[in-house]
């Protein structure tokens, strides 16, 4: 099964007069590289969230995001004097780099960051911490969900891509049985069009075994055969195995390279380019899987 990095995820649940909005989104990346925004009454358990997410996620680019908004209930008081502040600051800003200034200075001003404060200090009770541990999680099961549906495209993707390669591959063989009449041909004509040449029959059969034994692609047909099943089987595995697809790319890659070079027919070799541009989709993805 294959899980894509790219995902997101969102849960939203009210305690008493507040509501919590839980986000997460990832893309992909080498290693899991986690960045959070946490609302500060749960910053306290914050290490605790950083281990929920990458249990789930494993790796990736991630933002995850916590906040919180009043429904109802008491009204929170405006910090006046940080208002005044933010205010000055932009207004410097604006006239040091030329940047316009907001047309709604006070919706503006309104969302900078602690502009409005409760006048009693919050304490975060077990009760609420169980309420937004859930609403991470929902979150999380939320992401894994959209990975799998992006994952579900992905492996279709990859299935005809692989499909497509097989396919080529097979479309060698009647030029590689002409190939050899072919380069027996170029031979034999090219010591005819020397005057007076004179050559050994029974060494130039010799000469055209191993000159063709030089070009047999018989054991790179093969390999990549082999790379095309562990590709499928590998995609079928229960875990997605973004890396170890990726290897096995290198590793089909490395064989039609070969069976390129060893390709001394247009024809040949303008399949192989045909091969090459299917294979270079699949690792373009590949970046994509988990």
């Amino acid at each position: 099964m294959i899980l894509s990095m790219t995902g997101y995820g969102k849960a939203v649940v009210t305690f008493n007069d507040k509501k919590i909005n839980v986000e997460v989104k990832s893309l992909n990346s080498k290693q899991l590289d986690l960045t959070t925004r946490v609302a500060p009454l749960y910053r306290e358990k914050e290490m605790e969230i950083r281990q929920m997410v990458a249990k789930a996620v494993e790796r990736g680019k991630v933002e995850f995001t916590i906040l919180t908004e009043k429904v109802g209930g008491d009204a929170a008081r405006i910090n006046v004097s940080l208002v005044e502040n933010y205010y000055r600051q932009l207004r410097e800003i604006a006239a040091a780099t030329g940047i316009p200034e907001p047309e709604d200075w006070l919706q503006t001003l309104m969302r900078m960051p602690d502009v409005t404060t409760r006048t009693e200090a919050e304490m975060l009770s077990d009760e609420e911490w169980e309420v937004v541990r859930k609403a991470v999680q929902q979150a999380l099961d939320a992401l894994t969900d959209f990975r799998r549906q992006e994952g579900v495209a992905l492996e279709r993707n990859f299935a005809e891509k692989v499909d497509n390669i097989e396919q080529l591959l097979a479309q060698i063989e009647p030029f590689e049985k002409q190939r050899v009449e072919k380069i027996r041909q170029r031979i034999v004509e090219g010591l005819n069009s020397i005057p007076g040449a004179e050559y050994d029959q029974n060494r130039l059969e010799q000469e055209l075994i191993y000159y063709i034994e030089k070009l047999d692609i018989s054991e790179e047909k093969q390999r990549l055969t082999n790379h095309l099943q562990y590709f499928r089987e590998t995609m079928a595995e229960a875990q997605s195995q973004g890396k170890k697809l990726g290897f096995i790319a290198q590793e089909m890659g490395r064989e039609i390279n070969t069976t390129g070079s060893k390709s001394n027919m247009a024809e040949m070799q303008n399949i192989v380019v045909m091969m090459k541009d299917e294979l270079e989709q699949i690792k373009e993805q590949v970046l994509n899987v988990l």
